[in-house]
């Protein structure tokens, strides 16, 4: 009995020790609240996985977001999601905003709020250059790729009105995009000029030209309807812009001459 009490005793112990350990971590995690940002790291440089330092999240919307977010007394915590489904996780409160290159069209302003627009950028036609595609019109009976949930998918089926039988192949994915393009399976695909720039890079076999639109196409953060942080956001934002670290950090991620 003597030795099944002193075991019980050291058990107590123990357990009183592990308790003691989580409440003190909590207590420091505390300090901070947490913003939970939904994005999908798909989009570089806007937002991408560095597979040299393992597998942290970096980019321009993640630079903006760890600023902003230490300047509202926030701690920053990442979920990577598909595209096509950022704007359900802010709805069914998995996030607290988006940041995702993502433009405030009117139909997604129907569904959240958004900030004040950070970013303003084009969208190239990325083709093959043996298939000689140089123009809009010579997409008639093309197959074009395009993000699922994307302004790029509504500007293709806009094209789709206009131009004689061309087809759309959605996908989730930037990178799976070019893939499909390289192998043939599709015969274009629109993406953001920022974005496409580094698969120009390294795949010399593609080429592109800016698609003209009438329409400012620019990118800001995206919020539940019910958000009480927007305005303190779009403050942060302005800030930035004045101070100079939005230039700073466009220079960093475009390239020099990109912010004027």
């Amino acid at each position: 009995m003597k030795k099944f009490a002193i075991i019980l005793s050291l058990l107590s112990i123990m357990v009183l020790g592990a308790c003691g350990s989580s409440n003190a971590e909590g207590e420091e995690g505390s300090d901070k609240k947490t913003l939970v940002m939904g994005t999908s790291a798909d989009y570089k440089p806007y937002e991408f996985i560095d597979t040299k330092e393992g597998q942290e999240i970096v980019g321009f919307d993640i630079d903006i977001a760890k600023h902003i977010a230490s300047e509202m007394g926030y701690e920053l915590k990442i979920e990577d999601m598909d595209f096509n489904g950022l704007i359900a996780a802010l709805n069914s409160n998995k996030v607290d905003f988006v940041m995702a290159g993502m433009t405030p069209t009117e139909e997604r302003k129907e569904k959240v709020q958004f900030s004040d627009i950070y970013y303003v950028a084009k969208d190239s036609l990325i083709s093959k250059k043996e298939s000689n595609i140089n123009s809009v019109e010579d997409l008639k009976n093309k197959t074009i790729g395009v993000q699922l949930g994307s302004i790029q998918e509504g500007r293709a089926e806009d094209m789709q009105k206009n131009i004689e039988g061309i087809k759309l192949s959605q996908l989730d994915q930037i990178p799976q995009l070019v893939q499909e393009l390289k192998s043939g399976r599709i015969d274009a695909t629109i993406i953001e000029n920022t974005v496409a720039k580094g698969y120009l890079e390294k795949n010399e076999e593609l080429t592109s030209f800016i698609i003209d639109s009438e329409d400012e196409q620019g990118s800001a953060a995206a919020f539940p309807k019910e958000s009480d942080i927007v305005e303190e956001f779009n403050k942060e934002l302005q800030e930035m812009k004045e101070s100079g670290k939005m230039d700073e950090l466009i220079n960093k991620w475009f390239g020099k001459g990109s912010s004027e």
